[in-house]
């Protein structure tokens, strides 16, 4: 019979070959008209075509895999270096396994498989090309699967047989489409699995993604253990909050942060053009896109962490060549900064997006979302009232106790401020934050809450091109906070020219690129009163009043039922 050779051509344990004998025996038993017999058929088909001991030869230079990451992306140094790592350290447990094999007597323990990566960070910023580029730097097969929307925990565990119509999970179909045991699998979108009466998907990928245990994974339609610590697992995600505890337990997070307009730059010069020039039709047309010209689409026809809105602009203007080159109308080998504007249209953005003066009772705060950084204009009025505290902008409760954290704050240091002493009794406090229809929480922008609150309880204007973020307590501390460098990014692509920052995040910003170093002033601060010295706008000398010509700074308590905007 076909399957007795099959049987006989592959490499398996003991206890998956009992498995095997055992239905094999079975389905030679069953007459040719039973109905069982194309179920037990289809799953000797598939339990004998499985590379239960094929595959890839590790046979790549450290040298070579380093010039092909480099080749294929731009920038993402850390993620390179991890890859490469990733080889060494392959490498160099191969030939430790060869050289116990020489020894007889010395057993061989059994090592869980390689660490599972996962790769964190804003749509477009190259998580899943990447994949396809560690694949080929380590000459292994590529395989990619998607779990966005998965909510059965069969998709990934199979189906067991008593189904009609049953089949292996997505992860044994994909090893058996590669062909071999060793393939890179990438589980793209992994935050993104939903739970539902059907089970918990994320749930049926703690055995798969467990190194200390995948040697045996368990698919509910084979029934028999499959090796799958070979394999080298690669995840990504937007976000880290809704993936489970225990499955972001098994995984090394790597985030990807959003590129700064030089990254951009280079990435659209030396792969996006060309690429969008080939697939428009281009490809043998040189034209050229001048420097000034590219940088005004990324300046003012994009605003986003990664490149595909970039690259979606790019392909606009190769179609509108391409018309004119099916139209046999003349054009030219280079498109300038005309020809951008005639292309795309008017500009979608304008050039910065800071306020034009300094103002009262508004603080430029940073923020980190799920497409990078941006910054929030957070206004502050006051109002004739009995001491309320109005949030609107769609807060959630962790950024609305900032806020109130910077109200007690105001109201416990009256004095320090030169106000009265119950000026909050007679005021009402409303604090906006723009773009009401996108949620906004965390408690990063507290120190820019606390500024714009207080500037309009002092009347002092706030420098317009100081961006700020950190966590504030009730004594005034700045306490550390995340995402730094999306921030800055955020903050350098607004235009802004200082950001202030907690002293503790110094340390973050080894991430952040020289030229972004160059073009911000970075302010570390530890409390409320170092924040306020930096951002408020310094105070114009008063004539002094007394004849000997000395100057005396006095402080004055503002009118508390005058509306500040």
């Amino acid at each position: 019979m076909e399957f007795k050779k099959r049987i006989k051509g592959i490499k398996i344990s003991k206890e998956v070959r009992k498995k095997v004998d055992k239905e094999l025996k079975r389905f030679a038993r069953l007459p040719h008209h039973s109905p069982e017999r194309p179920y037990l058929e289809n799953y000797l088909d598939w339990v004998t075509s499985m590379p239960w001991n094929v595959k890839t030869a590790n046979d790549v230079s450290i040298k070579r895999a380093a010039k092909i990451l480099n080749e294929d992306h731009y920038g993402l140094k850390q993620v390179k270096e991890r890859v490469v790592e990733y080889l060494a350290v392959m490498k160099l447990k191969e030939i430790n396994e060869k050289e116990k094999k020489k020894s007889s007597k010395e057993k061989i323990p059994e090592e869980g498989g390689p660490t599972i990566l996962c790769f964190i960070g804003p749509p477009g910023v190259g998580k899943t090309s990447i994949g396809k580029s560690i694949a080929r730097a380590l000459g292994r097969k590529y395989r990619r699967i998607s779990l966005g929307g998965i909510r059965d925990e069969a998709e990934i565990r199979g189906h067991r047989r008593t189904y009609v119509g049953a089949l292996p999970g997505r992860i044994v179909q994909g090893i058996k489409t590669t062909g071999t045991k060793n393939p890179v699998f990438m589980l793209d979108e992994i935050d993104k699995v939903g739970i539902d009466f059907r089970g918990d998907p994320s749930a049926a990928l703690l055995e798969a993604l467990d190194p200390e245990q995948n040697h045996s994974f368990s698919d509910h339609y084979l029934e028999v253990p499959f090796d799958l610590s070979e394999v080298m697992f690669i995840c990504t995600g937007n976000i880290l909050d809704t993936i489970p505890p225990a499955l972001k337990d098994r995984m090394e997070i790597i985030r990807f942060s959003g590129y700064t307009e030089e990254e951009k730059f280079n990435i659209a010069k030396k792969f996006l053009w060309n690429k969008q020039l080939r697939f428009n039709g281009l490809g043998k047309e040189k034209i050229d896109l001048q420097e000034r010209a590219l940088h005004q689409v990324i300046r003012r026809y994009t605003r986003e962490a990664g490149v595909r809105e970039l690259e979606r602009m790019l392909a606009t203007i190769c179609r509108k060549i391409a018309k004119k080159k099916a139209e046999d109308k003349k054009f030219g080998s280079k498109v300038s900064l005309a020809d951008v504007r005639k292309h795309l249209g008017p500009a979608k953005f304008t050039s910065t997006v800071v306020e034009k003066e300094d103002e009262v009772g508004v603080a430029t705060g940073l923020a980190w979302t799920q497409s990078g950084g941006e910054i929030l204009l957070i206004e502050t009025v006051l109002m004739p009232g009995k001491g309320k505290l109005l949030l609107t902008g769609q807060l959630g409760d962790v950024m609305k106790e900032s806020a109130q954290a910077a109200f007690s704050y105001a109201k416990s240091h009256w004095k320090e401020l030169g106000l009265a002493e119950n000026f909050a009794k007679k005021i009402d406090v409303h604090i906006h934050v723009p773009e009401g229809s996108v949620p906004k929480d965390g408690p990063s922008a507290g120190i820019a809450m606390a500024t714009s609150l207080i500037s309009a309880l002092t009347k002092r204007p706030t420098r317009k091109e100081a961006g700020l973020t950190g966590e504030i307590t009730l004594r005034g501390r700045v306490l550390e906070i995340g995402g730094i460098k999306e921030k800055i990014i955020a903050a350098h692509r607004a235009g802004l020219k200082a950001v202030i920052l907690p002293k503790d995040n110094r340390k973050n910003l080894e991430d952040v690129s020289a030229k972004v170093k160059r073009d911000l002033k970075f302010i570390f601060v530890a409390n409320l009163d170092q924040v306020l010295s930096e951002v408020f706008v310094p105070q114009k000398k008063k004539r002094a009043a007394k004849k000997n010509g000395e100057t005396k700074r006095k402080r004055v308590a503002v009118p508390l039922t005058v509306s500040a905007s």
